[in-house]
């Protein structure tokens, strides 16, 4: 038999990973309650010189193409304040058949409080992504949601990309559903990311989510920081800001002073500077 016939026969070996974190607060301080960590999928939780918590997921496999499945479940007990980010920007591959899978879900506790600041998702060229993201919180809970992702790759002379992303987001407090959306772009993903009612143009785009009963109070200086770059509004304690730029270096240019604003000073991860 061909070497061709083969390849043909034998299933192409594929990523997968899944992470738990039980983040819990003890004698005023967050640290672990519970880590699970297995696959590709690996939490590792630095210090930090001002005592934050933060807890960094990585991909070992180095990127995802289509079939490789990823899971977090991350769960912020009552009081505790985290911080999430990832070790690099996850890369998508170009898919030779399947599509990538990245489920998150998040809890947060009465009195609580998540920072969700992963680096951008980078599109490759025939990328296929689906990814949900599932949060849960309680009453007084509080959560700063930020997702970036990077249609191509401009140092490559990769642009007029094509492929398939969907992005699903579910947002409950005690159990009410209040946000909820779902983006979908493909087959020809720069053909609809030029038309004005979508990107515009724009090569790379976020969305920033506060829950907060104070998220208010920020929204003019949000305003100022995003500009001709987007919008942003509130609404029954849900700040929603969307952001577009020609690229990720000018869309960082606007979402890290942002990020900053929406967390309340804090330091932003190292990994965003590395």
């Amino acid at each position: 038999m061909l070497a061709a016939e083969l390849s043909l026969l034998t299933p192409m070996q594929r990523a997968a990973g899944v992470g738990r974190l039980v983040a819990k607060q003890r004698l005023g301080r967050t640290c672990i309650g519970r880590l699970y960590q297995e696959g590709a999928a690996k939490i590792r939780v630095p210090d930090r010189a001002d005592g934050g918590f933060e807890a960094v997921l990585i991909n070992t496999a180095g990127g995802l193409t289509g079939g490789d499945r990823m899971h977090w479940r991350i769960d912020v007990e009552a009081e505790a304040d985290v911080t999430m980010t990832t070790q690099a920007c996850e890369k998508i591959y170009a898919s030779s058949g399947g599509t990538a899978s990245v489920s998150t879900e998040i809890t947060v506790g009465k009195s609580g409080r998540i920072a969700w600041l992963p680096q951008e998702t980078i599109l490759f060229d025939h990328a296929q992504l689906s990814r949900r993201l599932e949060v849960e919180l309680d009453g007084d809970a509080e959560a700063l949601i930020v997702e970036p992702v990077a249609l191509g790759r401009l140092a490559m002379g990769e642009k007029r990309i094509s492929g398939n992303f969907r992005d699903r987001w579910r947002i409950r407090q005690q159990g009410r559903l209040i946000h909820a959306e779902d983006f979908r772009i493909g087959a020809d993903i720069w053909q609809a990311a030029e038309k004005q009612a979508v990107l515009g143009g724009a090569g790379a785009f976020a969305t920033v989510l506060l829950i907060s009963k104070d998220g208010e109070k920020f929204i003019e200086k949000a305003r100022c920081i995003i500009g001709s770059g987007g919008a942003v509004s509130f609404w029954d304690g849900k700040l929603l800001a969307r952001l577009v730029a020609e690229d990720a270096y000018t869309l960082r240019k606007r979402l890290v002073p942002l990020i900053n604003l929406l967390n309340r000073e804090a330091v932003l991860p190292k990994c965003w500077s590395l």
